[in-house]
């Protein structure tokens, strides 16, 4: 059986909505999904691609 990866809340990634929501505007925040009852999950493989790549980028 495949594993799932995790999806995580925006209240789990300990940064304010409206700033994530800026990032995800300009196109500098990890790739979302929303669920059928319209809220919005980040999986985990994704949230930690993102931040390795702004370690590269810093």
């Amino acid at each position: 059986m495949p594993t799932q990866d995790p999806k995580l809340k925006l209240d789990e990634l300990e940064m304010s909505r409206s700033a994530f929501y800026r990032m995800v505007a300009r196109g500098k925040g990890p790739k979302l999904m929303k669920l059928p009852n319209n809220q919005i999950r980040v999986r985990r493989s994704d949230l930690d691609a993102w931040w390795a790549a702004q370690e590269v980028a810093a």
